[in-house]
């Protein structure tokens, strides 16, 4: 068995993380795709802080707490390509659709969505949304943004580490399984930004509900096709995005 690379961290595996988690134009090799994943947890700052750019200006202006979550959001989906949105509805579709490994595994690779894809998509925009016109109304939904995302793409890379692969082929498979301590680091990474921007207390909490998530989403990935995808991954990043939002809004 080849060993895996020790856990090396560069400054440009930094520009390979928003390479691979957004649609950002960032010059990025790939041929660290798997070592950059310390660094998950800063291009989902990168992301946030644009949509927190978003919800600041339509503050501003005066829009409301529901405009300013609508395009908030709006913009996280714009900036991430809805990549992550296309795991969840892939893995609802596949892990409740088929009733073989085989059978799940083809209808997530298929192009078509379902109805469980189209439920799982809406209810987490409605959650999403709920919870930030919340935040946005008490006045934190910048700072929450930005711990959601961090902290969520935090498990990600846990995931990513814990679980084998499920396919020989696709986005995981050739992005590589990032060592334990590469994950340890990007949920390092995660933990002290959002102490630095939501307080120890909340992210605590945060931290608590993404690895609970995580948890689940793993053991649901092992039960239906013994392994994590890309789609997985997307998945985890969604519901664990989910759970910090709906577990800070109690401080809001």
């Amino acid at each position: 068995m080849q060993e895996k690379p020790a856990f090396t961290p560069r400054p440009h595996d930094i520009a390979t993380a928003l390479a691979l988690l957004t649609r950002l134009p960032v010059n990025a090799s790939f041929a660290r795709s798997a070592q950059a994943a310390w660094a998950y947890p800063l291009a989902g700052l990168g992301a946030a802080l644009i949509a927190g750019a978003v919800a600041t200006i339509c503050g501003w202006l005066g829009l409301g707490a529901g405009l300013t979550a609508a395009f908030a959001l709006t913009t996280l989906i714009i900036v991430t390509g809805a990549m992550h949105e296309d795991g969840l509805a892939d893995c609802a579709d596949g892990f409740w659709g088929g009733w073989d490994k085989i059978r799940r595994m083809e209808i997530m690779r298929d192009s078509q969505i379902g109805t469980y894809g189209m439920l799982a998509i809406g209810l987490a925009l409605l959650f999403r949304f709920t919870t930030l016109s919340s935040l946005a109304h008490a006045g934190t939904i910048v700072s929450a943004m930005i711990a959601a995302a961090m902290l969520s793409r935090a498990g990600m890379a846990t995931v990513m580490a814990l679980l084998p692969l499920a396919r020989t082929d696709g986005l995981s498979h050739r992005t590589g399984r990032p060592t334990r301590i590469t994950a340890v680091a990007a949920a390092v990474c995660a933990l002290v930004l959002s102490w630095l921007v939501i307080g120890f207390v909340p992210t605590i909490l945060a931290a608590s509900a993404v690895a609970l998530t995580s948890f689940i989403v793993a053991r649901i990935a092992m039960a239906k096709i013994g392994g994590q995808t890309g789609d997985v991954l997307g998945a985890t990043q969604i519901l664990s995005e989910i759970a910090v939002l709906c577990a800070l809004v109690g401080f809001a």
